[in-house]
């Protein structure tokens, strides 16, 4: 049997470095709440396993630029007790509050979660619809990319060897703004996503839609950022026709399978009923109800 190696840096720069000379096939470790359920299955196979939950920086949560840095490694229920996050980004909370039970909320990772690859992942399109980016940290430095960079098919990502996500940045939050996120899933809790919709926007003071950012899961190989929804209520007071609209291209948008928890026909009808009615709840939201 190999034996895989487990190193435990304390710096950015000492987890690169670790990564970088890990062998063929590194692994970091966060929460490990995925990694240690795949190790079990035997699905991977890492020759390191990295844990960054030592690195000071990746258990932060700080203010910045009237916005939010928040570490990689910082838990869901870290998350879900911060009162400017909650404030700020609702619906991210709330998409990173589905994840698990309680006592995988105590270890799921933001970071992990995103990295993990899955197209259900429930925090992933809350973090595209709030325009989210991401510290990149690697053997060439440090990068910023954008969420909805990363994830490029199931269970791969954008990141090159050696790099792993240090934090994310969520911006200020806009004047008369709000977010949402919503799922169906075949059970009451605990499950995967058979889909996720997360849609932020800005009104102004007449209530028009000023902008707007919509995102979807579990409908294709990997979380997508909508661009057509958010140009469907853009100019509009959020009325049924731009409702309708962005019902439509959220349909339109969708990429699905065929498998146990949905058809491809009942996704892509459920991502418009779900993508219509997180947009009512930011509504709600940006008029301060």
């Amino acid at each position: 049997m190999t034996q895989i190696q487990f190193t435990a840096p304390t710096s950015v720069k000492a987890a690169v470095r670790c990564l970088a000379e890990g062998g063929k096939n590194p692994k970091v470790l966060a929460g490990g709440t995925d990694l240690l359920v795949q190790l079990r299955a035997g699905r991977v196979k890492p020759s390191t396993i990295v844990d960054i939950k030592k690195i000071p920086e990746l258990k932060q949560i700080k203010a910045e630029k009237g916005g939010f840095r928040i570490g990689a490694a910082v838990a869901g229920a870290e998350l879900s007790a911060h009162p400017g996050v909650k404030k700020a980004w609702p619906g991210l909370v709330e998409g990173f509050d589905l994840i698990g039970s309680t006592q995988i909320q105590g270890r799921a990772s933001l970071g992990g979660n995103l990295c993990n690859g899955s197209p259900a992942a429930d925090s992933v399109p809350a973090l595209i619809a709030a325009g989210a980016t991401c510290k990149i940290a690697g053997p060439k430095g440090t990068r910023e990319a954008n969420v909805e960079t990363i994830v490029i098919g199931p269970g791969k990502t954008s990141l090159k060897k050696g790099e792993f996500i240090v934090s994310f940045f969520l911006p200020k939050r806009p004047r008369r703004s709000g977010d949402a996120y919503l799922r169906l899933i075949p059970r009451t809790e605990m499950d995967i996503a058979v889909v996720g919709a997360g849609v932020s926007l800005s009104i102004d003071s007449k209530g028009v839609c000023t902008d707007a950012r919509v995102s979807l899961g579990a409908v294709a190989p990997t979380p997508l950022l909508v661009k057509a929804g958010a140009k469907a209520l853009i100019g509009t007071k959020v009325d049924d026709a731009a409702l309708a609209a962005l019902a439509a291209a959220a349909s339109a948008a969708c990429k699905p399978i065929d498998d146990k928890r949905g058809t491809i026909v009942y996704r892509t009808k459920v991502a418009g009923v779900l993508a219509r009615r997180a947009a009512l709840i930011a509504l709600d939201r940006a008029k301060g109800k």
